[in-house]
């Protein structure tokens, strides 16, 4: 019987688990495996035989501590992510993630071995029961002065609203992550920890893990690199929540890959919308087209073009006729 698959005990718009299977098939063996933006890590826990050193990175403090604290100590989070839905305690943590922010991502930066297992897991608890997007984002009117929420008010807010009501439960509320029959979070939180031992968790801009010696030697020796990236999508197209990231970034690494794209010991996959990256193909790049659930973005654009998502794939790449072998 093959493992369960592992899922991120929050939900993620934007994540790539339909499509993981595809990527790795593209991929096949490499020595390494590189993913400037993590986010959910649906890509790297739906990889079917992880081996190699595996480098991944996020310049959202809020999810790199996530991480980080689930590797390291899975009970502590499971511990704080386990919590009733409750719209006064979304608010009050809401406050205190938000402020803490800045911080943490700090501190996260500066030691390789901090972590913050009560934030860690009020966030995961707080994205399961928030509506939409913009978790986190720190946005909002509502701020805390004089221990009383105002609205209105100096620095970084939040918005206020009812939690997420609709359902029986989403990420860590569902309680039921197919991991047999105890479906206890703990469970789901150590099968975590186990599949992240030995990745490599960093916290900042993406070009940072790009260098050579984190991608085509990220092994003890030169060997092969896969290099997943999933940029937020150009403005206009697609709604993400907190990350922090300019609108830029895309063109940023679409330009990337037109200078790596021809190496035979890179095979690389950017993820985008409609489109976006066809200068590509005119470099040997493959397309390929997918849809999404539809997500929880807030704009109607976001949600019509849920059938546009796209990934172009290097040239290195394993092909599908050589799959078919």
């Amino acid at each position: 019987m093959s493992a369960p698959r592992l899922d991120a005990p929050f939900p993620y718009f934007g994540g790539k688990s339909r499509v993981s299977a595809e990527v790795w098939s593209r991929f096949g063996k490499v020595d390494s495996y590189v993913e400037p933006f993590f986010g959910s890590g649906a890509v790297l826990l739906g990889r079917p035989s992880p081996s190699g050193v595996e480098t991944v990175n996020d310049i959202d403090g809020m999810l790199c501590n996530f991480w980080r604290a689930v590797r390291h100590s899975p009970d502590a989070v499971a511990e704080f992510a386990d919590w009733p839905v409750s719209e006064v305690d979304l608010h009050a943590r809401h406050m205190v993630l938000v402020e803490e922010r800045a911080g943490l991502t700090e501190r996260l930066l500066v030691d390789p071995d901090y972590y913050d297992a009560r934030l860690a897991g009020w966030w995961a608890w707080g994205a399961s029961c928030w509506i939409g997007d913009g978790w986190c984002s720190g946005q909002g009117p509502w701020v805390r002065e004089g221990g009383r929420m105002v609205k209105g008010g100096a620095g970084l807010g939040v918005n206020r609203g009812l939690p997420n009501l609709g359902d029986a439960g989403r990420g860590v509320n569902r309680k039921l992550p197919r991991l047999g029959d105890a479906g206890r979070l703990n469970d789901w939180m150590r099968a975590l920890s186990a599949r992240l031992r030995h990745v490599r968790i960093a916290c900042g801009s993406w070009d940072r893990v790009m260098g050579y010696s984190v991608t085509v030697r990220g092994a003890s020796h030169p060997g092969v690199a896969g290099i997943f990236l999933d940029p937020p999508y150009a403005a206009g197209n697609m709604d993400y929540s907190a990350g922090g990231m300019g609108l830029g970034v895309a063109d940023d690494v679409r330009a990337w890959c037109l200078e790596q794209g021809s190496r035979r010991d890179m095979r690389i996959a950017l993820c985008g919308h409609g489109s976006e990256h066809s200068a590509l193909e005119a470099e040997g790049w493959s397309r390929y087209e997918w849809q999404t659930k539809g997500g929880y973005g807030t704009s109607d654009e976001a949600r019509a073009r849920g059938a546009a998502e796209t990934i172009w794939f290097s040239p290195a790449c394993v092909t599908s006729q050589l799959r078919l072998l």
